[in-house]
């Protein structure tokens, strides 16, 4: 039986999906520490604020360039951040010394260029390991570990904040919320929420005597991480409901009747009820790490779909591994994941890193670009959390200004009136436009209600237009529709 499921796994990871469809999660991460993605250049100089902001505006022209509409940027590696925060100091990355002002704030930087392309924001955070003791130690005293010493513990060669202590989910909701409060981000994404790897040693015994309340250490750890994430997702929905609340868990979530996962998994591992977490409805979004192949993929992926509760999964995929110097995987691997996650109606794939995107390993950018990403992909919608769409535009009108046509509409109105609506354009050679198919989209995200239409070349110049609106929680409106050229 395992033998014919897994056979038909595979006939459907092979089966290419014709058309790109029109919603799907399009994500990349973009990773700062050690400055693996960004930035090379140190903002030390006016020329190295340049040089540093420039680095990142080539990453995300790249990634508009083939349709992406997600950047997990990083706001927070080990106990230090990219942003101007009060309780904890800049990353060494940015300038080669710790707590050095560089500036200016990367995080605005990086949502302000995220949205000019239409694309969205969210900040990735680091959770619970905050470093080994030479980082620690040049922390001095803005250190978390000295600031607040009772939520931290030593464990082996490293520091981590005690998931143990109740303090800790408040410390980490201080730094979500000045993340949610000031910047216009569009999603908190968390990494790292989880103990280390196999560490039943590890030194929460004081807490666990104190709070266990009859339960066994291992339930009681991965309560614990519960806690945590729900007491900041319903913090973050409590400031700004909009805001995405996604965690990128252990890929394998624990043994299926399809296949063993031999041992490594969140749930008994690093103790991660992550399932448990979608069914209780406190993640907007679940990013496994995916980062294997086959069998170790495909019947994993099935199971976080399976027990998604109708929220988002992206799965992780390890692109990484198609560099030589990681893995030297085919990118057929990649593709067929790809196809898979299609197939089975997942939400979309998230990039593990940017780099290898950028460099082109194994021409996966190029394929991505001219292929399965050849059109743009909204948002899928979190109706969870609000399922009422934006009234439609009304009034649309088209003129041609200096050999452009300029099209204009009368606003939508959302019945959450804290966000304006964004606009989808849509272009067809047929009437009316059909706007169900991803290839008649020519703007995804359009602020304000015009939009001047330009095509590369002539030939490619549609007739008739169409214009809907979408909420920030993805909803999208009706299309009015221009019915003469």
């Amino acid at each position: 039986m395992h033998r014919y499921i897994l056979s038909l796994l595979l006939i459907l990871c092979l089966t290419p999906v014709k058309a790109n469809p029109k919603y799907e999660v399009r994500a990349a991460w973009v990773t700062a520490v050690y400055g693996l993605d960004w930035p090379q250049a140190k903002a030390t100089s006016p020329d190295g604020i340049r040089r540093q902001q420039a680095e990142l505006v080539a990453i995300l022209d790249k990634l508009k360039a083939a349709n992406f509409n997600t950047v997990l940027f990083q706001a927070r590696t080990r106990g230090d951040v990219l942003y101007a925060s009060e309780f904890e100091p800049f990353n060494s990355i940015l300038t080669g010394q710790t707590g050095r002002d560089p500036g200016y704030d990367p995080l605005t930087f990086a949502v302000e260029e995220c949205h000019k392309r239409g694309m969205e924001c969210h900040a990735w955070i680091v959770s619970i390991p905050l470093g080994n003791r030479r980082h620690v130690a040049a922390q001095g005293n803005k250190s978390v570990t000295v600031q607040n010493r009772s939520i931290c513990v030593p464990y082996k060669t490293e520091w981590f904040l005690n998931p143990g202590n109740p303090g800790t989910k408040e410390y980490l909701m201080k730094l979500v919320n000045e993340m949610v409060t000031r910047y216009d981000i569009d999603g908190v994404h968390f990494d790292y929420l989880r103990y280390p790897e196999n560490a039943p040693r590890f030194p929460d015994n004081k807490e666990f005597r104190q709070y266990g309340k009859g339960r066994n250490i291992d339930q009681w750890r991965r309560d614990n991480l519960t806690d945590i994430v729900r007491y900041i997702y319903k913090g973050v929905k409590a400031l700004k409901p909009w805001v995405k609340v996604s965690t990128c868990p252990v890929g394998k979530f624990r043994d299926t009747s399809r296949y063993s996962s031999r041992g490594f998994n969140a749930f008994y591992t690093v103790y991660q009820d992550a399932q448990g977490w979608l069914e209780e409805g406190i993640q907007d979004q679940i990013y496994p790490m995916m980062y294997f192949r086959g069998n170790s993929f495909y019947p994993f992926a099935l199971d976080w779909q399976e027990h998604s509760n109708g929220r988002q999964i992206i799965p992780g995929l390890g692109i990484y591994f198609l560099s030589p110097s990681e893995g030297n995987w085919k990118r057929d691997e990649v593709e067929r994941q790809i196809n898979f996650v299609r197939a089975n109606g997942l939400a979309g794939q998230g990039h593990y890193r940017v780099k290898y995107l950028i460099e082109n390993i194994q021409g996966l950018y190029e394929e991505l670009s001219e292929s399965y990403y050849s059109t743009p992909a909204l948002q899928p919608a979190m109706t969870w959390l609000d399922s009422v769409p934006p009234t439609m535009p009304e009034k649309l009108t088209m003129k041609y200004e200096g050999g452009y046509a300029k099209l204009n509409w009368t606003p939508s109105q959302d019945n959450d009136k804290r966000n304006d609506p964004y606009y989808v354009i849509y272009a067809s050679d047929l009437y009316p436009v059909d706007t169900s198919l991803a290839e008649n989209i020519v703007a995804p995200h359009v602020q304000g209600n015009n939009f001047i239409y330009a095509p590369l070349h002539p030939w490619e110049a549609k007739d008739y237009f169409a214009v809907s609106a979408v909420d920030r929680y993805g909803n999208e409106s009706k299309a009015v529709q221009l019915d003469h050229p």
